[in-house]
């Protein structure tokens, strides 16, 4: 308890560093270039301490849950040795990961209204369809870009040509689609950033690159997120394009 409780005094330290920058420039830009007082200064006082709080137990979370679970995992399926079931974990955790992660339910929901602004929907129906499409592609081509990372992983591949096929991919790609699609598609490779694919992601990659003797965790754990960021932007454009 005693450690739990030390652990999360340091989250909280840490989370205050993180936000002191950001409550620096806007009470700088606000009082000596604006000058202006701060508007609903109680609300912003309360809001910025429930966020801090929130940031505080959300990164506690991760290190006591996802990240261990991760790693877990991933050195579970290396030591049973079914590389078929690592690899229906590695999609569903992509796939999983990615249609909970808030920044993409928002993005979607987004689309679908400017979609309909822009008359290429017309019904609340085909709104609610266009959003739950799109969130389940991106989610779909996550979950197979970590299917591409594992392998990456197990086989030893560079990344360095993974990444230069994907964004060659993503460049000829862009040629082909509607002008409407092509910003939503370059924004959706942006919600494997999110803060629930990230932890998870980054500790498959580790976990599986530490739990195989010929895999060094450096150079091999990481770059999955990176891999993740390509395949939705061409999904979604190859959406675009059969819409």
């Amino acid at each position: 308890m005693r450690k739990t409780l030390y652990q999360f005094s340091n989250n909280l330290i840490d989370s205050a560093k993180d936000l002191a920058p950001i409550v620096l420039v806007i009470a700088f830009f606000q009082i000596v270039v604006l000058q202006q007082a701060i508007p609903n200064l109680e609300d912003i006082i309360v809001g910025s301490c429930f966020i801090l709080i929130g940031l505080t137990l959300f990164m506690h979370g991760l290190k006591l849950g996802l990240f261990p679970i991760g790693e877990v995992l991933a050195f579970s399926f290396v030591k049973k040795g079914s590389i078929f079931w690592l690899i229906i974990f590695a999609f569903s955790l992509g796939f999983g990961a990615t249609i909970a992660e808030p920044d993409l339910i928002v993005m979607a929901n987004e689309a679908a209204k400017v979609a309909q602004i822009g008359g290429i929907i017309t019904t609340e129906t085909e709104l609610s369809n266009y959003s739950q499409t799109l969130r389940y592609t991106v989610a779909i081509a996550v979950g197979l870009s970590v299917v591409i990372g594992v392998v990456k992983i197990l086989k030893g591949w560079p990344i360095q040509n993974l990444i230069i096929s994907g964004y060659l991919l993503v460049i000829i790609t862009t040629f082909f689609s509607p002008d409407f699609i092509i910003g939503i598609a370059y924004d959706a490779g942006g919600v494997t950033t999110g803060p629930i694919t990230v932890p998870l992601l980054t500790a498959l990659g580790v976990g599986l690159s530490s739990s195989i003797r010929a895999r060094n965790p450096l150079i091999d754990g990481f770059g999955m997120i990176a891999i993740a960021s390509l395949l939705p932007i061409i999904a979604v454009m190859l959406f675009g394009i059969l819409q």
